[in-house]
């Protein structure tokens, strides 16, 4: 039995192993974009939900302090402080939670990274919506068709499965792989 879902989570990844590959060319965009950035003081910040949160934080900290070598530190962090969360939950709404932090660290220039496996989360669309407010530039890393989230940041990374455990899995796979790029492009 587990050895035929292991199996089929195999044959399922395999499958979106192509799609993942031809991102390359938005992956750069966010990549570049990161890049420009950082060069003029700026910071990235990311969310997400769940195992999306849990991958934003993975995602921040490999920029933050390193991935595969070591290299300045990148001004990189998940909006994931659980105390921020609940005081803006309980104020003002979940759906805020990530907005308001939005609006108190966010800049222009700086660059915002969702994270989702169905887009349809109120609280980051609001999140995407105070960014683009902020003349941020605003990516997201979708699943599934990409939700209410689809058509809404410059920079979309769509993973084309209904299987949130997949499209974790690919969204890993091209942070990693973005990490690594930037690895090569810092001392």
């Amino acid at each position: 039995m587990l050895q035929s879902i292991l199996n089929q989570a195999v044959s399922d990844l395999q499958a979106l192993l192509p799609a993942v590959a031809n991102m390359a060319g938005d992956l750069q965009r966010l990549g570049d974009a990161m890049l420009e950035c950082w060069r003029h003081g700026g910071k990235v910040l990311m969310a997400g939900n769940g195992g999306s949160a849990a991958d934003a934080m993975h995602f921040a900290e490999e920029l933050c302090v390193r991935y595969r070598k070591n290299r300045r530190a990148l001004a990189a962090m998940a909006l994931c402080d659980p105390s921020v969360i609940t005081c803006a939950g309980n104020d003002f709404g979940y759906e805020s939670v990530f907005a308001r932090q939005v609006e108190a660290l966010g800049n222009a220039g700086d660059v915002l990274v969702v994270m989702t496996t169905s887009g349809n989360s109120a609280n980051l669309v609001r999140a995407v919506e105070a960014a683009t407010a902020r003349q941020m530039t605003t990516a997201a890393m979708l699943g599934g068709d990409g939700g209410r989230l689809r058509g809404r940041c410059q920079i979309e990374l769509l993973i084309p499965s209904p299987s949130s455990a997949r499209v974790q899995e690919c969204h890993k796979l091209l942070y990693h792989s973005l990490c690594e790029w930037i690895d090569t492009r810092f001392t």
